[in-house]
């Protein structure tokens, strides 16, 4: 058995670097919810020079909410964000010899789009073929799926999930996940559990690159191989 290991970066909160040496999949703040193009080609250097896999991470143009508030743009908007940042990410990972291999939407997208169809619609039209992060069961993953698209099930250690399989809101008791031995135990059981292909801890979380160390440990000790889907 294998599982990825994807962490958020360009975020311009935590140590990149640091986190670049434990994962295996990288998603890269497009600008739009945080970080610039100078924290998007770092990123993209690093990955390269980590072989590790880089992903568009697309969100809100919400830089105030750190791209956590819903935002009711219309379709044809958000498809021309969502165009926009790929564009962005692409020329910048191809300049520093990668390519983006991937696309995960990033906070209240990410949230809204496992059930608002006319959101995931408008992400995954501007987003040509590329293989999809996901939570299981989201709309948008169904849709790219039906698509011919490559989808991948993630999970969140880090996160507290509702009984319908959904992360818990934020602004609400149990949403977080902050005690790294306890991250590492969910995320062994999230991958034993052979429901998701990737975990991700979250890149803007106190001592995020010692809980991705934490939770790799823990996979690894377990027998499972820590190396990205798209290897």
């Amino acid at each position: 058995m294998r599982i990825d290991l994807n962490a958020d970066l360009a975020e311009g909160v935590t140590d990149d670097a640091g986190l670049i040496a434990v994962v295996t999949s990288a998603n890269v703040a497009c600008g739009f919810h945080a970080g610039d193009e100078q924290t998007m080609r770092t990123a993209c250097g690093l990955a390269a020079a980590h072989d590790v896999v880089v992903g568009a991470q697309v969100g809100y143009l919400d830089r105030e909410g750190f791209g956590r508030r819903r935002l009711d743009v219309g379709a044809a908007v958000l498809e021309e964000w969502v165009r926009e940042q790929l564009g962005t990410l692409r020329r910048l990972a191809a300049e520093e010899g990668t390519v983006v291999g991937y696309l995960k939407p990033h906070g209240a997208l990410y949230n809204r789009v496992v059930d608002d169809l006319g959101q995931a619609g408008a992400v995954l039209a501007a987003s040509d073929h590329l293989p999809v992060l996901g939570l299981p069961g989201s709309a948008i993953l169904r849709l790219a799926a039906a698509a011919g698209r490559r989808v991948v099930a993630e999970g969140f250690p880090d996160r507290g999930y509702t009984d319908e399989g959904r992360l818990v809101p934020r602004d609400q008791p149990g949403a977080l996940v902050e005690d790294a031995g306890e991250v590492a135990q969910n995320a062994v059981r999230l991958a034993r559990g052979r429901t998701v292909e990737s975990v991700c801890v979250h890149g803007d979380s106190p001592g995020a690159v010692a809980t991705a160390r934490a939770v790799r440990g823990a996979l690894e000790a377990v027998g499972l191989e820590v190396r990205s889907w798209a290897g």
